[in-house]
């Protein structure tokens, strides 16, 4: 049996609900379906849940409700989603053009790795990544689990300026750079798909609990769309 979470006060206007320490996919699953359960059962004065790997962020109008009532609220709600069946996940893939002037740290991945940069992008690419939280920049997805043998430290020192649509591993985890931002991830290679645009709904192409995989594409096919 699941253990159960911790709620945590956040300021005085939010409450955490922690269901563990590690980065874990059952437990980011536990996260998710509680997030999901509170998006479709009403209760005046409750705002948006966020998810993380390992918990719950739920804010709520402290002029509406006290922190008891929400409390009290999720646990109910807790206790009736706990034992349903997850839905099954949506399957994104994102093209994306490996190594070169798109990907300049594969070399170093597949050094540090003992592999080959074919490796690498085979590797990267057979995988189905779960999207376990949005963070960082807008429609950030941190992805996992990568194979284990592909984990790689990040940059000492990050660039200044990462493109947008960047694909890096950062330890165990791997992302796209939905905007042009600073960062330190290990850069592998580049998709041409938007990630995050303010004028669609939602505006974030990847949503917490899809699953991703990286399909291999040439840079001509990457610019004709193909």
């Amino acid at each position: 049996m699941a253990s159960r979470p911790r709620f945590l006060l956040a300021g005085d206007a939010a409450l955490v609900v922690e269901f563990g320490n590690t980065i874990d996919l059952e437990i980011n699953r536990r996260v998710h379906a509680l997030a999901r359960a509170l998006a479709e059962d009403f209760l005046f004065g409750l705002g948006e849940a966020v998810p993380s790997y390992r918990s719950l962020l739920v804010h709520y109008d402290p002029l509406q409700l006290s922190y008891a009532d929400v409390e009290s609220f999720v646990s109910e709600v807790l206790l009736r989603c706990e034992d349903e069946e997850p839905p099954e996940p949506r399957l994104v893939e994102i093209p994306t053009v490996y190594g070169g002037e798109h990907g300049p740290d594969i070399d170093f991945v597949a050094e540090h790795s003992g592999l080959t940069a074919s490796d690498v992008i085979r590797l990267h690419s057979e995988a189905a990544y779960t999207v376990y939280m949005l963070g960082f920049t807008p429609g950030f997805p941190y992805l996992g689990s990568l194979p284990e043998i592909l984990s790689t430290p990040r940059l000492e020192t990050p660039r200044q300026r990462v493109p947008a649509g960047s694909v890096g591993i950062a330890g165990a985890q791997t992302g796209v750079y939905p905007l042009a931002t600073p960062g330190g991830w290990r850069l592998v290679g580049w998709t041409p798909v938007v990630l995050f645009d303010p004028a669609r709904t939602p505006p974030a192409l990847l949503q917490p609990g899809d699953q991703v995989r990286f399909v291999p594409v040439t840079a001509e096919e990457a610019s004709s769309g193909t």
